[in-house]
């Protein structure tokens, strides 16, 4: 039988990417998981494997070709019929997904599934996306007000990754008309709403509106039109949906880390010997990790709809990357738990993968705070958005030696300018002042830390 192996879902909000590599021909063997090709989204470097085996008659992807989840890579002949029919009978049956199907009536009989998976792959996504709605329902995000309004109203036919990328940019996706087989929306359908400016969400529904047309810049002089690469896309709609979320406000202060800086080159040469790199970044970290442990509502997210707080259990630091491609963000799992040698480790290794396109997906994914660190770059202070639905985001500046007065004369001293964005629906500014200056004293006495 001839089976077909197609861009599989990777991750949450990812629809598309571009092949960076095909690893295999037509005419090759292959076997389950094997790798076909590589493929780079908005996030990271993947390779996606194949979940079948048997003989490639028919090779689709191409190298510098764009591919969206659900596009077929290869089609592949097996060795029986009886192998195929065995796989199928293994497959659980699919739950009904009222948000997710249409009406029976309205499909046509060999129509495939959105996403295009083969049997067994579908079925397991499906049974997922199930359980992610579940999940989701009684804890709606603001986002997802909208859809909320009217429950009386049919569900839109979709992928729950459509819909997602729909919330994102605004558009309450039962005012569009599916391309897709049986009227089901696609990917091509949301953009094209989009760019006419229509289907947008009212500002009574989620605060959101949609933005002026651009003008015609030619007509003043000559232009070039380049093409976003993946991820300026995915950091331009993340930080549009910050930005229109949060309620921001931002708390400057410095801590005096001369000590901080004493102690680094004591350690640095007893670390270098275990391979490890100790940096200022890793020191703040471990107090940021302490100082969320003491402040818990900065650990949290907030859901407006259903008038709660999400307090998280656990303390997942992420770290803003300057790559090539752009701004990504890995994330550091447990922080509180580590010491500031696994710390520093742990960023140097994230660091270095995601720079090299070896980071996964679900390691930039998670995250409870985030700390920025342009201080190798420059810059006095500034304002760094916070990263929905996270609450608070550190900005670190470069660090300047200062005379300060200390035990009775001036001294020079190394001042850390820190910069504390947060959500103002949830924080106060005065928990902001705390939390911020809890900081630079965690990092001026690192004993203080002991005390909480």
């Amino acid at each position: 039988m001839i089976k077909e192996v197609r861009i599989p879902e990777i991750s949450e909000n990812v629809t598309s990417g571009k092949v960076v590599s095909v690893l295999v021909k037509e005419g090759d063997m292959i076997d389950v998981d094997d790798i076909l090709i590589e493929f780079e989204t908005e996030k990271a470097l993947v390779e996606i494997p194949s979940t079948a085996k048997g003989k490639i008659i028919e090779l689709l992807a191409r190298e510098g070709q764009e591919m969206q989840v659900g596009d077929l890579i290869v089609k592949v002949e097996t060795e029986s019929e009886e192998e195929g029919e065995e796989e199928k009978k293994s497959v659980p049956a699919e739950p009904e997904d009222k948000e997710d199907s249409e009406p029976v009536q309205k499909r046509a009989p060999d129509q495939k599934e959105e996403d295009g998976k083969d049997e067994a792959t579908a079925a397991i996504q499906k049974q997922a996306d199930l359980q992610m709605d579940k999940k989701a329902a009684p804890k709606s995000l603001p986002s997802e007000a909208h859809e909320r309004q009217d429950e009386r109203r049919p569900p839109a036919p979709a992928a729950p990754s459509i819909r997602r990328f729909a919330r994102e940019l605004a558009i309450d996706i039962h005012h569009i008309q599916g391309s897709g087989p049986g009227g089901r929306i696609t990917e091509a359908d949301v953009k094209a709403a989009v760019k006419q400016g229509r289907a947008r969400v009212d500002s009574a529904g989620t605060g959101m509106v949609a933005e002026p047309s651009l003008p015609d810049f030619s007509r003043w002089g000559e232009i070039e039109t380049v093409e976003l690469p993946g991820v300026r896309r995915l950091t331009a709609r993340s930080v549009a949906t910050s930005w229109r979320t949060v309620a921001h406000v931002t708390q400057f202060d410095r801590a005096d880390i001369t000590h901080v800086e004493t102690f680094i080159r004591a350690q640095a040469p007893r670390l270098k010997k275990q391979g490890v790199k100790l940096t200022v970044t890793a020191v703040i970290m471990k107090v940021c990790a302490a100082a969320l442990s003491a402040f818990p509502r900065f650990n949290a997210s907030i859901d407006p709809a259903n008038n709660q707080m999400i307090l998280k259990k656990y303390i997942h630091i992420g770290m803003a990357v300057d790559t090539e491609r752009g701004l990504l963000v890995p994330v550091i799992r447990d922080a509180n738990r580590k010491s500031i040698g696994q710390l520093a480790a742990d960023i140097a290794d994230m660091a270095e993968r995601t720079r090299t396109k070896k980071i996964k997906p679900d390691e930039m994914e998670g995250g409870t705070f985030t700390i920025s660190n342009q201080g190798g770059i420059g810059g006095t202070q500034f304002t760094p958005i916070v990263m929905w639905p996270q609450v608070a985001i550190l900005g670190v500046s470069r660090t300047a030696i200062e005379p300060l007065f200390v035990d009775g004369q001036f001294q020079p001293r190394a001042m850390l300018p820190l910069s504390l964005s947060y959500d103002h629906r949830i924080i106060d500014g005065a928990d902001a002042a705390r939390f911020l200056r809890w900081v630079c004293e965690g990092l001026e006495m690192p004993l203080t830390m002991q005390l909480h």
